[in-house]
């Protein structure tokens, strides 16, 4: 199984601290070494970066580590191979255009023989089941909505989309399209909301606290939703299993 990472922030926030103890996740404290990836909105604008080698390892993803990109919407990954071979056409997240917004997507779990049937110009570049479930899903939004939708709007519409695909398998996965962040557990996953007053917090996969309330005001916010908690001594609150939550400016609605 692959990992998931996501941050929604209520202003532009970089994601050094948890992406530096979630790519230890990839090769070096846990086995998800085949591939990785993460994606920044700026405005209409998206900083992509993917490998098809080990977070734990990769140049790449040590440069970002120490390279503070700030965003309201953030979404990584950390990939086991399951369905497709390791290549960077398979790395998440896959991100398309639609509505001229982007939107990234990045998925956790395994749909078993699952094949939708595409008929748009969404079509999986790559060979997992991730990048067909995101391909269909962006195909029946846009079959949905004759303009572009409220938040409100796209949620209800996701909530109709997911059972159709969550029947084939596990269905973890983060969505975004820059103004709000759809997270949806099918087995696991956590989240937590980072706000004032802020604490320390303490990395699980690296020996690093970060003493918040020294670096962020009052009025910030973010909310980091994971697979697994990343921290020590935060409270990580569990989704129920087949839950859907959105999160608007670092609060779940």
């Amino acid at each position: 199984m692959c990992q998931l990472l996501g941050l929604n922030c209520a202003t532009p926030t970089d994601a050094t601290f948890s992406f530096t103890g979630f790519c230890q996740r990839g090769g070096a404290t846990d086995q998800h070494a085949d591939g990785w990836g993460i994606a920044f909105f700026e405005g209409k604008g998206l900083r992509l970066f993917v490998d098809h080698h080990s977070a734990a390892a990769s140049p790449m993803a040590d440069f970002l580590r120490h390279y503070p990109l700030k965003s309201t919407n953030i979404i990584a990954h950390v990939r086991k191979a399951t369905v497709g071979q390791v290549s960077l056409e398979n790395a998440h997240p896959f991100t398309r255009e639609l509505w001229g917004r982007h939107w990234v997507f990045a998925h956790n779990g395994d749909l078993k023989d699952y094949q939708p049937r595409l008929h748009s110009h969404f079509r999986p570049v790559g060979s997992t089941d991730s990048e067909r479930a995101f391909c269909w899903i962006m195909q029946e939004l846009s079959k949905s909505h004759a303009g572009v939708p409220s938040v409100e709007e796209l949620t209800l519409t996701l909530r109709e989309l997911v059972p159709q695909i969550r029947q084939f398998g596990t269905f973890n996965f983060l969505l975004s399209n820059g103004e709000a962040l759809w997270a949806h557990c099918s087995t696991k996953l956590y989240y937590l909301v980072r706000q004032h007053p802020f604490h320390q917090a303490t990395l699980m996969d690296q020996d690093w606290t970060v003493d918040f309330a020294q670096l962020n005001q009052p009025g910030e916010r973010a909310a980091v939703i994971v697979t697994q908690p990343l921290t020590k001594n935060e409270d990580w609150i569990a989704f129920e299993p087949n839950e859907l939550k959105v999160f608007v400016d670092g609060l779940p609605q």
